[in-house]
């Protein structure tokens, strides 16, 4: 049997203006576990800002998405502008804030944000094939600017709910463990850290919705 392929892209490196980092590991750990294979993505660009992990404040440097995102890869990692839909089976983000900073500046500019090109380009090519994407936590926010009419989940927070719904979106509340798969863009979300989390809640959240996109791999 041939071993299915995820694409996992990353948004940097930490919460709070990168990919998040349980999210990201406990994906990659779900895909193996599974029997699948993945390869780490990220689109090179300079990062929005930069925070200190330990006080929330602003450091003031730059840094650069593909390389922070290159720390959870072990190195092993493309840039996403050689990402093609050809060569995977699923596409999946997890969240973080550099989701909403990096890829879609949500929390800057509102719904009326514009996604990096390289990641709606991903997202097309994906959707066009008839190939599953996965998205959590903030992630499925993005999906839905990119996709208009799709149907998500970010759990329950209300802010973003009205921000999904503006961007032509449909939100449908979850919880823990729970997958919400729209079936005409064969897109799958689930809320993570968007809902209040311990490891383990995200641990149930990663192994669902990548055992939910497993199924639908021809």
């Amino acid at each position: 049997m041939k071993t299915k392929k995820f694409a996992v892209v990353l948004a940097g490196c930490g919460v709070y203006d990168g990919a998040e980092i349980q999210e990201a590991v406990l994906t990659m750990l779900a895909i193996a576990r599974q029997g699948a294979a993945y390869q780490c993505f990220a689109p090179d660009i300079l990062q929005h800002h930069v925070v200190n992990h330990v006080d929330g404040s602003e450091m003031h440097q730059e840094r650069n998405v593909f390389v922070e995102a290159a720390r959870i890869a072990r190195g092993e990692i493309k840039r996403l502008s050689d990402f093609s839909a050809n060569d995977y089976d699923a596409l999946i983000f997890p969240g973080g804030f550099g989701v909403a900073k990096n890829f879609f500046p949500l929390a800057i500019e509102g719904p009326s944000a514009k996604v990096t090109p390289e990641v709606e380009r991903a997202v097309f090519e994906m959707v066009s094939a008839q190939k599953p994407v996965g998205a959590l936590c903030i992630a499925p926010a993005m999906i839905a600017k990119i996709l208009e009419g799709v149907e998500v989940t970010i759990g329950n927070d209300e802010g973003t709910i009205k921000a999904i719904e503006t961007m032509g979106g449909t939100h449908k509340i979850s919880t823990h463990g729970q997958v919400v798969w729209d079936e005409q863009f064969n897109v799958f979300s689930t809320p993570c850290y968007m809902l209040d989390a311990t490891i383990t809640d995200i641990e149930v959240g990663a192994n669902r919705i990548v055992e939910e996109m497993i199924k639908v791999i021809s």
